[in-house]
């Protein structure tokens, strides 16, 4: 998977989306083969309501915390929407392969069976959303890192920059939680290394994070802290029950009498 994909795919699914990256269109030709006619960088889906996030003390299972939603993402309130997305690494752009009709229309059609779907797809194309009764949208949104170098279609932008800023805010916000759990995404993956690095600091490593041992250096102790460390970590332990000394007696001993012989 792309790099900006990755990173776009993590924020729509920290925004409550479902997400299928690369989602191919695939056509069939005159040999009875198939070719692809283009693929969808990012196709997101998103119900209106979703689970609460895990709460300390609670033991009932729960998700991720999806209720800090971004604003500038212009999630509708009250239907299910479908995001048709495009990502590039560098320039803000749309392929043409997105722009054709028929492909718009095997996308839409993910939601089901559409009355008007040609009507649909030509309103996406002229203001960038189109609503679908009884509740649906479908939008399209471009993701880059610097803005368009020619003419777009009507859409939404948003920036990497954006994206990254809002990632990186989520993990800081919630760390207390993400810190326990495991990520296979490789985008998010790797914002929590980075935050756990942040962390860290320079740790015993110096101010500086680095450090040179040298053979002078003080032998480390036999559970792998040097002997400063074991000597601050005995302080911080709990206080060992005082020992009673016992004193001995100062009365003279006793020896029993020897047996007289007969």
């Amino acid at each position: 998977m792309d790099h900006a994909v990755a990173l776009v795919q993590a924020y729509l699914q920290l925004n409550g989306y479902f997400t299928s990256a690369e989602y191919p269109i695939i056509a069939g030709t005159a040999r009875n083969g198939f070719r692809t006619l283009t693929d969808i960088d990012i196709l997101a889906f998103r119900f209106p309501s979703g689970q609460p996030m895990a709460r300390p003390g609670r033991k009932g299972p729960a998700g991720l915390d999806v209720s800090g939603l971004d604003p500038g993402l212009g999630i509708p309130d009250e239907s299910i929407d479908m995001i048709i997305g495009e990502v590039k690494e560098g320039r803000v752009g749309i392929n043409t392969g997105i722009r054709d009709p028929e492909v718009l229309k095997t996308v839409v059609s993910r939601f089901g069976e559409v009355a008007d779907a040609g009507n649909v797809v030509q309103h996406l194309l002229q203001n960038g959303m189109a609503e679908i009764p009884p509740s649906f949208s479908v939008r399209l949104i471009a993701f880059g890192s610097f803005p368009p170098g020619s003419a777009v279609p009507p859409c939404r932008i948003i920036s990497l920059g954006h994206v990254l800023a809002f990632l990186q805010s989520y993990v800081r916000k919630h760390w207390h939680m993400l810190r326990h759990l495991q990520f296979k995404d490789p985008a998010f993956g790797f914002l929590m290394t980075l935050e756990k690095a942040r962390r860290g600091g320079a740790g015993r490593r110096g101010q500086e994070g680095v450090e040179i041992v040298t053979a002078d250096d003080v032998p480390s102790m036999p559970n792998g802290r040097r002997r400063g460390e074991a000597a601050l970590a005995a302080s911080n332990a709990e206080p060992s029950a005082p020992r009673v000394a016992v004193q001995r007696s100062t009365l003279p001993r006793v020896r029993p009498p020897r047996p007289r012989g007969k």
